[in-house]
């Protein structure tokens, strides 16, 4: 049984394509990971989305804490049985989500206070807690507990965000080692931060690798900074890292983003826009998002895209998905979401191959110029 082993195959530039081995799978990376919220990656079954090609889901600590509860789902079986999903599992910490809910939050050394949104019942999320109820979900890859700041905060803000951060992360830690058999079989992952700053970067890095984890990964980006922005964080944060263990872009994000950020050394991703989008009409396509509540759609018998292998693209047009979208059907919901967790991970094995084959530069620059094109369809 292989309890967790990063293993890197091919190099082009920065980039790297390896394998993450553990018990209930390989995770190809770069690996993008459909985010499964509330124990479901929306409007889609999980055999669908292991047939798009995804090798590893994402779980909600903090919206599984509140509902079902982590104590009913470890009754149950544990967060895979009860899913439905037999692959590897990532949870975040929760932290994120308590700290986007500033106005009902407290933080303290010990941890963030804070109201549910559902039904403003109060918790207590510490680091060790954090990692509690990741261990009673059954996560594969636990996340540490952070604390989160924007990026525009003053320096002082952002440092004193990141050393409690690094403190937190030494508790999480220790909390996952005593874990017993759930500690021998998964892994757990750092989380670096400070903001912009290639200074706190460093500092946070070096807190991280003096505990020691399985993995990193770069925090506290993609929350309205901006593409140049996060772009010029990465050029230095993920080369602060260890270079033999796999490194995570949380929360990240749009194709270009995910092409660009693969290039600076990134092996791992998670986001809600595929599902999101597919929710709200949006199509992810080579040339382009496509807004399919558009009357221009309503007689197009082309597919979403042609070049894409998906069911859908093989099967319906754009003038039944327009017809199912503007309909508000639930199945142009389901349609759309498999659509576009398929265009994600086709372009994640896309990007391994052409790291293996050394052609990385060529494909991200005409994945660029055609993904532009259509830019700005989104109305």
């Amino acid at each position: 049984m292989t309890r967790f082993h990063f293993t890197i195959d091919r190099t082009d530039g920065r980039a790297r394509t390896g394998r993450i081995a553990m018990r209930r799978g390989v995770i190809r990376t770069p690996a993008f990971m459909p985010v499964g919220t509330a124990a479901t990656v929306k409007a889609m079954k999980p055999g669908d989305v292991a047939a798009a090609g995804a090798d590893i889901i994402l779980g909600n600590t903090y919206h599984l804490m509140l509902r079902p509860g982590p104590e009913r789902v470890a009754r149950l079986g544990g967060l895979h049985r009860f899913s439905g999903w037999e692959r590897p599992i990532l949870t975040d910490s929760g932290g994120y989500q308590v700290m986007s809910l500033a106005e009902l939050t407290q933080r303290s050394e010990e941890g963030v206070a804070f109201k549910s949104h559902l039904d403003g019942t109060r918790h207590l999320l510490t680091p060790e807690r954090s990692i509690e109820i990741q261990r009673l979900l059954g996560s594969n890859i636990v996340m540490a507990f952070d604390e989160l700041v924007p990026t525009t905060s003053p320096r002082d803000v952002q440092a004193a965000a990141m050393e409690r951060s690094m403190r937190w992360a030494r508790r999480s830690r220790d909390a996952f080692d005593a874990g017993g058999d759930h500690a021998a079989e998964n892994a757990v992952f750092g989380i670096q931060q400070g903001a912009l700053d290639e200074g706190l970067r460093k500092a946070s890095a070096d807190a991280l690798i003096d505990i020691g984890f399985d993995g990193y990964a770069v925090g506290g980006l993609a929350v309205g900074e901006g593409q140049a922005a996060m772009f010029g964080c990465l050029d230095f944060a993920p080369g602060q890292l260890p270079a033999d263990r796999p490194r995570y872009l949380m929360g990240v994000g749009k194709p270009d983003d995910i092409v660009g950020a693969v290039e600076r050394g990134i092996d791992m991703f998670d986001c809600v826009l595929p599902t999101r989008s597919g929710r709200t009409g949006q199509a992810f396509t080579r040339t382009g998002p496509l807004n399919l509540r558009n009357a221009r759609f309503s007689e197009d018998q082309g597919p979403l895209d042609p070049d894409c292998p998906c069911p859908v693209c093989a099967t319906w047009t754009r003038a039944y998905l327009h017809h199912l979208v503007r309909s508000g059907e639930i199945l142009g919901a389901m349609l759309m979401t498999e659509h576009n967790i398929w265009f994600y991970e086709t372009l994640m094995a896309d990007l391994r191959a052409a790291i293996a084959e050394g052609r990385l530069e060529v494909f991200a620059n005409g994945f660029r110029a055609r993904y532009a094109s259509a830019k700005g369809e989104i109305k």
